[in-house]
């Protein structure tokens, strides 16, 4: 069946699920929940003014309709809860009113206001809760809610479909795995918690065993594959080094040494390049472009973001302004006519290297003598894009960079089919980034702080989890952040707001007069976890810090403390204050990295999940890593057996002839 068969599903509605990944019934079915949430009732003697509630009660008015503006409703009613009365207003919900009836049950979600008597309601449930409630939270996207997802989920769980099983019968067996269809239901219907975790396990084992069975066939490739021997003259390099304007570390200089030894070798570098932020990978990148170029080969650095891709196109160009290395910029928003001359430069040769996003990989971009390939933070330059080289003819060397660094231990299996160089020290000049941990009632602390840093010239980073007020959990958002920065500072200091809302050209102008100082406190979420330099910000305020990993905490306060002067980081939390602890006594990566694998351990059940986990659905590397394990060992035996000699599990080995082309 297509996915536009389904009810109330039309061709605007199919644009916003594909946006989050989902292109037909499979997709849309494996599409789970990021979180659980148990829903019961608030005791009302436990709320204080301005919480957020969940009530049950009756109605007891006919609800009345305002039409405020075109786009703009308002619905209100008589709510009696245990014995007391509220009156219930909601926005935009004008097409509930049929269905609220006189002495009608239900369920209103939202924020109460004791002093007037009323419920600003975020959501209405047209029934009462039974005891307990316990329900799914996907992911969404802008103009698509949680209820209408899950009710396109709902539709095509009631068709009769079919999906492969990827987990070999004698493993099922051997663990007593759920049924993949049943624990797919029970994925998107948690109502029983016990049955849940074992649909948990069930799909979180099948993705981390697909996953180790392609880490094992690159593992069992490695150093097989010829690529380019280079022969370097080491003078040259030395004498780059030594022009610098910055001594390099010991780790910088070792990560370099290492570099050399595989651009050297007749083997296809596959490396990691770990790291802080700020600690210096990049020109460790720069060196090993160099070490390509003076052996007549090009490179191309790959961004995951245009405004990242800028940035270092402008840090390269300067530093080989005095030398004849032709350095070029190619990105998506670039007009048709200059990507033309770019394509017809690469063609030819004619540039040595080449920054840019993946519009570096796209259709019409043809290679002459592309040697290395270097991708910068998050995402992974995986097998699908080597293939996309491979059919230009290409085998370029591959070196990754990465600001999340992983413990030793872990780095070896998650990314065991590359080597793995780490930089630990610091440039010296940097002074360690000093974090507190503040709870909401200190914010008149906070405020004053950020404000002593503004009055010095300088810059602040205030980050908020979400995007505007969501009605399942209690967090400072964007919007209402914009709004009291601007009633604290905005008549003084310029206060502008980034989020994933916005489009491509949006974001960069707000990061571009960010980094002019046009802009003194940007409010963001996330997205600046992997932004511009601007090493005029010396502080970053995280609300809502509980809701974050140690590891991403770590990552958003790198944004500052990148020159001499000294930077702080605020978390403001009023929860999990031990395990923020961590982030007061250590601005080293690995050690809060290690201590993040720690704490967070095989993971609670209903705990946010990190998005962007290596595209995992169900599964987390670090709480899930004692499965992955036994995915590991389960899978390098199968590669081993009878089951794949014999081709007994077809899709399995159609996997393993994909992956050992496509790298």
């Amino acid at each position: 069946m297509n996915i536009l068969d389904l009810p109330k599903l039309g061709p605007k509605t199919y644009e916003l699920l594909k946006k989050l990944g989902i292109n037909d019934i499979d997709d849309l079915i494996t599409y789970y929940p990021f979180r659980y949430e148990i829903i019961k009732y608030s005791n009302i003697s436990e709320v204080s003014n301005g919480d957020k509630v969940i009530f049950g009660g009756i109605i007891e008015s006919t609800p009345q309709v305002f039409y405020i503006k075109k786009s703009l409703n308002r619905l209100t009613f008589n709510f009696n809860s245990n014995g007391r009365l509220f009156k219930v207003v909601i926005f935009n919900r004008a097409f509930l009113k049929s269905n609220l009836k006189l002495g009608k049950e239900i369920t209103v979600f939202g924020k109460i206001d004791f002093l007037h008597n009323q419920i600003t309601a975020s959501d209405i449930w047209l029934h009462p809760l039974e005891k307990e409630e316990t329900i799914g939270i996907y992911h969404t996207t802008y103009g698509l809610s949680n209820k209408q997802l899950k009710s396109f989920i709902d539709s095509a769980l009631e068709l009769d479909f079919n999906i492969v099983d990827y987990i070999p019968s004698y493993l099922s067996e051997k663990y007593k795995f759920l049924n993949k269809k049943e624990a797919i239901y029970l994925l998107h219907h948690p109502n029983n918690i016990k049955l849940l975790k074992q649909a948990l396990l069930r799909a979180k084992y099948e993705e981390l065993f697909i996953y180790m069975l392609k880490m094992n066939v690159l593992k069992q490739n490695k150093n097989k594959k010829t690529g380019i021997k280079r022969e370097i003259d080491e003078s040259k390099i030395l004498a780059f080094i030594n022009n610098l304007p910055f001594k390099l570390t010991s780790d910088q200089l070792k990560a370099i040494s290492d570099i050399k030894d595989d651009l050297t070798s007749p083997y296809i570098m596959n490396r990691l390049l770990q790291g802080d932020v700020g600690s210096g990978k990049t020109i460790v990148s720069i060196i090993s472009m160099y070490m390509n170029y003076l052996s007549g080969y090009s490179s191309a650095l790959m961004a995951p973001t245009e405004i990242l891709a800028r940035q270092h196109y402008d840090n390269i160009k300067d530093l080989f302004k005095d030398t004849d290395i032709k350095v070029e910029l190619l990105v998506g928003s670039m007009k048709k006519s200059e990507k033309t001359r770019i394509y017809k430069l690469l063609e030819d040769g004619s540039i040595d290297i080449i920054v840019g996003t993946h519009a570096l990989i796209s259709e019409g971009v043809n290679y002459k003598n592309l040697g290395l390939v270097i991708t910068d933070e998050q995402h992974r330059f995986g097998v699908r894009q080597r293939s996309m080289l491979k059919d230009k003819g290409i085998e370029p060397d591959v070196l990754y960079m990465s600001a999340t660094p992983i413990p030793r231990t872990y780095a070896l299996t998650i990314y065991g089919d590359m080597d793995v160089s780490s930089i630990k020290t610091m440039p010296s000049g940097r002074l360690p980034v000093i974090t507190t941990i503040k709870k909401k009632k200190e914010m008149k602390e906070v405020l004053t702080s950020v404000y002593e840093e503004l009055k010095k010239g300088h810059q602040v980073y205030v980050v908020a989890p979400s995007i505007e007020d969501s009605e399942d959990t209690v967090m400072e958002n964007v919007e209402e952040l914009e709004k009291n920065f601007n009633k604290a500072f905005g008549k003084v200091f310029k206060v502008s707001a980034l989020h994933g809302k916005m489009n491509d050209s949006e974001k960069e102008t707000i990061m571009n007069d960010f980094k002019d100082n046009k802009i003194q406190v940007l409010i963001s979420t996330t997205v600046i976890e992997v932004g511009v330099d601007v090493k005029n910000a010396t502080m970053m305020v995280i609300f809502d810090a509980n809701r974050f990993g140690l590891s991403q905490l770590h990552q958003l306060r790198g944004r500052v403390g990148r020159n001499s002067e000294q930077s702080y980081c605020i978390l403001i939390s009023d929860y999990e204050i031990e395990r923020l602890n961590v982030l007061t006594k250590t601005n080293d990566g690995f050690k809060v990295s290690e201590e993040d694998f720690k704490l967070r351990g095989s993971g609670d059940l209903f705990g946010s999940r990190q998005s962007g986990d290596l595209l995992f659905k169900v599964a987390n590397i670090k709480q899930d890593f004692n499965i992955l394990l036994k995915a590991k060992e389960d899978s390098n035996e199968f590669l081993t057996s009878d089951y794949f000699k014999n081709n007994t599990y077809p899709e399995l080995n159609k996997i393993v002839k994909d992956i050992s082309y496509l790298n």
